[in-house]
């Protein structure tokens, strides 16, 4: 690949190593300092954990990185062999299958695998799966594992849902006490939310800065970006990460730097990562100068409604507010006001085999809002982890006519 074409990497990624590399080899250490750990769901309350005293650990970040090394399409039939269907989340078989083989990208790390939980503690917000996920480590190791169930298909979060929801957190309190061996700090939780509201913000701003034309970064970027967002948020670590890079951005729009040379096209990502994938995509969208310049996915861990000062209902707004357990007119409205305000050319729709919850192409909704927008739209079928299922000579050949599609509108 030319010089052209290549993906410009960030100068503030080198600190993101190091801040990312802190956070696991505290995960390793943990159990010496007679730090517990609670696996957490992706979404869930990593405030309420932090607060609390415990290591946080996210094991959809490992399921993405098995996805991102490759591991995970030897590993699933491992999972699939225990009973777990080929259907269901590939984060989930892969991160099982990864368990039952004893091996894991942690390894490179130095740290032996990903840390046994003292507590798992999930959110249905996602999807059920998550809490399947969870209960399986928890028989396992015979430790608890709570959660929260937020309703699915939510249109306007009206006072009742988030009432429900913030009493289902505010019930998590007294077993995570228990399992802690500690007394919630309220005041050390309004801090960690606090921490986490100026992650958000930062992190929001990040992605918004894809709102120049060109863009001084892309989705691709943005999958590597959100590492801090995922797992530190509620951490000074990650608000001091978010502000140097965004010091680059400016600096990269200020001086007009294009994260693809030559910019003609800009798309919108719909849907998960293909994670063993996200090079050869980037090469190719960079070589046709187009530009992945936002993406619904990258947006998850924008949560707006955090307020350390109404802890609990701030957390159930924020946490169910996410696009995945939002309506059909919701979602609709969300990618209607992403395409104008990214200035997009077409939307890229990614069918992901074992993530139906976030394959938003199946009920018409490509349709829909192409009729709504005028813009095309491309559907890749494929998954988030298990590459038996993505066609990678398909996918390129689709890519290429739906660019010289955008070419011709």
């Amino acid at each position: 690949m030319s010089s052209a074409t290549e993906r410009r990497d960030f100068e503030a990624t080198k600190k993101m190593k190091g801040v990312m590399g802190k956070y696991f080899m505290e995960l390793t250490q943990g159990p010496q300092q007679g730090r517990k750990t609670a696996w957490c769901t992706s979404v869930g309350p990593a405030e309420l954990l932090r607060a609390l005293g415990y290591n946080v650990y996210f094991p959809e970040n490992h399921g993405a990185m098995l996805g991102a090394t490759r591991m995970a399409t030897d590993l699933i039939p491992l999972a699939n062999a225990r009973g777990f269907s080929p259907d269901i989340c590939s984060y989930l078989t892969s991160d099982i299958g990864s368990y039952l083989k004893g091996e894991s990208p942690l390894q490179k790390m130095k740290m032996p695998g990903p840390p046994k939980a003292d507590v798992l503690v999930f959110n249905t917000n996602q999807c059920r799966d998550v809490k399947d996920w969870f209960q399986f480590y928890g028989r396992e190791w015979n430790v608890p594992c709570v959660g929260i169930h937020t309703p699915r298909a939510i249109g306007e979060l009206d006072d009742s849902l988030i009432d429900h929801v913030a009493q289902q957190t505010e019930a998590l309190v007294e077993p995570l006490e228990k399992a802690a061996g500690t007394k919630l700090d309220i005041d050390k939780l309004r801090e960690t939310i606090a921490l986490s509201k100026q992650c958000t913000d930062l992190w929001k701003t990040v992605l918004e800065a894809a709102a120049n034309v060109p863009s001084p970064l892309t989705f691709f970027d943005g999958t590597i970006q959100m590492g801090p967002a995922v797992v530190l948020r509620g951490h000074q670590d990650a608000v001091d990460y978010y502000r140097l890079l965004l010091d680059e951005l400016k600096q990269r729009a200020a001086d007009g730097v294009a994260a693809v040379e030559g910019e003609r096209f800009r798309v919108y990502w719909e849907g998960m990562p293909i994670w063993g994938k996200l090079s050869s995509l980037s090469g190719q969208f960079t070589e046709l100068r187009t530009c992945v310049a936002a993406s619904t996915y990258c947006n998850s861990w924008v949560f707006e409604a955090l307020d350390p000062s109404d802890p609990f209902r701030s957390m159930a707004r924020a946490y169910s507010s996410i696009f995945i357990c939002r309506s059909e007119e919701f979602k609709e409205q969300y990618i209607q006001q992403m395409v104008e305000h990214f200035r997009i050319d077409g939307i890229l729709y990614h069918d992901a085999k074992t993530c139906p919850n976030n394959s938003n192409n199946r009920y018409e909704m490509p349709e829909r809002l192409r009729q709504k927008l005028g813009k095309p739209y491309l559907v890749v079928n494929g998954d988030l982890n298990d590459l038996r299922l993505y066609s990678e000579e398909q996918t390129r050949t689709n890519i290429e006519a739906f660019v010289e599609q955008l070419a011709e509108e």
